[in-house]
């Protein structure tokens, strides 16, 4: 894209530069100044008369010659024209030729006295009811073709042409008999015809075509210079074909030569400033829609960031209103609604912000750019609330149902150390971890036991200044078949007020200082895990005191468990196993398979369920290790497919990992994923981070 300000400049320096070459190319008449009067009686008597010529121009040549805002003819050819009147004493009025083809009998028929912009060439010289002048402005005729175009003058070429002129079509006839002319009513017909491959080219002014190429639609024409072909531009009179009125042909031979005599006394130099005052004040006004199409996927990210906010809002007020028809009170439903409000409308309000500040500051790409990051932040949060909200939800309602499976914990915390370990080093931390277990086995739910020490240890980093410590120990006691398994989750941060200790665990609560200093969050996360600990038999507790650090300790029950044998892979990660995805939304499904293709993953994308099951079929076994399957597919949607692949009479079709992947994420929904033989659910829109950490428990655990 063209940056508007060096687009200015560039338009400037090439102005100046044109001054210089058109101290010889531009005024073909001797100038005049010092001469006391160059015209004669018989002019001087016509121009007494102060007769008003009526001046056709072409409304479309900017920034030679247009209809301005106004209404008035504008441009370089106004500049020239209000010389002309000011050095000749001539009059004019000024009236816009309609686009397309204009011939000798609209002229005549209109009364037209004048033509401006009309190219000086030898056709023009010859031809039959019209008298040019000397020329007043030259500049080159250019090509413009898309930037791969490699232009060849003796090739055959479609060029689009915006002028009903026979004489210049014969000029550029003569000039390129390969080409095929195709007329177009303006110029930008022509440009859209060439930006679309209707034609191969347009020939143009060079002036006209770069003022239209500064267009973001049209970043990719380029304008080829066309050195055997000057562009010069004169005026022309209209006059009669017969005879018989001789009187009209010698006024108009005596308009010709006063305005010849008035473009003789102005020099280069002022006929070069003309040419850059009106490239410079006319230069491309950028509009609303090329914003849009310039920041098309930014619109995008914040058409999909406001689709995000109306599903939250919907879904948060549905299971809401779930729970209070199961006996929650109106106090209940008026708090959530309070802060349900404040926490949608905070992040809305930044994006609503940002929108406002990009529309502003569309020329400066380094701040765009920032601006794009910050909605990123922005949308990832209220994903991050969309979750919070369905995991209270369903924790508040009884709804979760929790794994009773067995669980190694030493491949559990070696995956949590895994994921937490850069974080830590790259917030300038000392992370230790260290686990007294005697039984490294129990029954649980390894995901939500993960979910809950992730959260502790994101929120230790988060609080924790650089050159501090986070440390993780771990103990067991055993009662009978009970195993007590606690983990304390200890940092060196700020530590926690004894008045926001009192209501930690409490929904929607952040410490006010912790706000204000940037660390936002749902105030969601510590309440879902204190209830997930409850959940499983255990407690989440708290000590703390300001500027002395923090002490989580997070506690869950379970029965020994055999202890199920490992592979190699067991001690350590495996290669990263290939992922087929079925999705039929395509769009979706190449973002989602380029994300895990830059993480390292080779994808197979296919678009249904019946595809997934035969694709899965027809490979060598052991060739996929993991499967994302979306649940709502043509031909064979998710459950069927999953069925079908658990059926094979093959080894990995009982082991091979399969990931529900849907924005149906109701118990039912889940329970019907479980029963048809899928492994694990992930909630859309996918929280990358999420399914990395899915795909890498899988491995650790030998399921990849």
């Amino acid at each position: 894209m063209k940056n508007r300000g060096l687009v200015r400049l560039a338009a400037a320096c090439m102005a100046v530069g044109l001054l210089g070459s058109l101290m010889g190319l531009t005024v073909y008449a001797e100038e005049g100044e010092n001469q006391e009067s160059p015209f004669t009686e018989e002019e001087l008597a016509y121009i007494a008369e102060g007769k008003t010529l009526k001046v056709g121009y072409v409304c479309d040549r900017i920034p030679v010659s247009f209809q301005g805002k106004d209404g008035e003819l504008a441009g370089t050819s106004r500049l020239i024209f209000d010389r002309i009147a000011e050095l000749s004493g001539l009059r004019f009025e000024y009236v816009p030729l309609p686009l397309g083809d204009i011939t000798y009998d609209y002229l005549q028929t209109e009364g037209f006295d004048l033509v401006t912009s009309v190219e000086y060439n030898k056709e023009n010289q010859k031809a039959r009811g019209i008298l040019i002048s000397d020329p007043y402005l030259s500049s080159r005729k250019v090509i413009v073709a898309r930037d791969s175009m490699r232009f060849e003058s003796n090739a055959h070429y479609t060029a689009a042409i915006s002028t009903g002129s026979q004489t210049i079509k014969k000029v550029i006839g003569d000039q390129y008999p390969n080409f095929t002319l195709v007329d177009y009513d303006s110029i930008e017909d022509c440009l859209d015809a060439v930006s679309k491959g209707e034609a191969d080219l347009l020939i143009q002014n060079q002036y006209v075509a770069e003022h239209w190429l500064y267009k973001p639609i049209y970043h990719d024409l380029i304008a080829i210079p066309m050195l055997e072909m000057q562009d010069q531009l004169c005026f022309s009179a209209v006059v009669p074909i017969g005879q018989e009125d001789s009187a009209a042909l010698e006024e108009k031979e005596l308009v010709i030569s006063i305005i010849n005599k008035t473009i003789g006394q102005m020099s280069s130099g002022e006929v070069g400033s003309y040419i850059i005052t009106s490239t410079l004040e006319n230069m491309y006004e950028y509009s609303f829609s090329d914003f849009l199409y310039q920041y098309r996927y930014s619109v995008i990210l914040l058409v999909i960031a406001a689709l995000l906010i109306t599903g939250l809002v919907y879904m948060s007020i549905f299971f809401r209103f779930r729970a209070i028809k199961a006996g929650a009170d109106a106090k209940a439903k008026g708090d959530f609604l309070s802060s349900m409000s404040h926490e949608i409308r905070t992040p809305l309000n930044g994006l609503v912000s940002l929108n406002y500040l990009m529309s502003r500051n569309v020329d400066d790409e380094e701040k765009m750019r920032e601006y794009l990051r910050q909605s990123y932040t922005v949308t990832q949060y209220l994903r991050s609330l969309l979750d919070n909200i369905l995991d209270m939800s369903h924790l508040q309602s009884e709804k979760m149902e929790l794994e009773q499976k067995p669980v190694d914990l030493k491949l559990l915390f070696a995956t949590v150390d895994s994921v937490e370990r850069n974080n830590m080093e790259e917030a300038g931390l000392t992370f230790r971890m260290e686990a007294d277990l005697p039984c490294q086995c129990v029954t649980g739910d390894a995901v939500r036991i993960q979910q809950v020490l992730l959260n502790l240890l994101d929120n230790a980093c988060k609080y924790t200044r650089r050159g501090g410590s986070v440390t993780v120990t771990a103990e067991q006691k055993e009662s009978g078949e009970k195993v007590m398994t606690t983990v304390r989750v200890k940092d060196t941060g700020r530590g926690i007020s004894e008045e926001f200790r009192k209501k930690i665990f409490t929904p929607f609560t952040q410490e006010r200082e912790t706000v204000s200093q940037g660390n936002q969050g749902t105030g969601l996360g510590l309440a879902i895990c204190s209830l997930l600990a409850e959940r499983m038999g255990g407690s989440l507790q708290v000590e703390s005191a300001l500027g002395e650090g923090s002490e989580f300790t997070f506690s869950f029950a379970g029965k020994r468990a055999a202890l199920e044998e490992h592979t190699e892979m067991a001690e350590t990660l495996r290669e990263k196993p290939r992922i087929l995805l079925a999705e039929d939304n395509e769009l979706n499904g190449e973002i989602l398979a380029e994300v895990l293709e830059e993480e390292g993953f080779e994808v197979l994308h296919v678009t249904d369920g019946q595809k997934a099951f035969q694709t899965f079929a027809a490979s060598r076994p052991g060739e996929y290790g993991v499967i994302l399957m979306d649940l709502l597919m043509p031909k064979m949607n998710g459950f069927e497919a999953t069925k079908a692949i658990r059926a094979l009479d093959r080894p990995d079709a009982a082991t091979v990992k399969i990931f529900a992947s849907t924005a149906n994420t109701q118990q039912e929904d889940k329970e019907k994923a479980f029963a048809s033989g899928m492994d694990d659910f992930i909630a859309k829109p996918i929280n990358v981070k999420e399914l990395l950490n899915k795909i890498q428990l899988a491995q650790v655990s030998g399921k990849a």
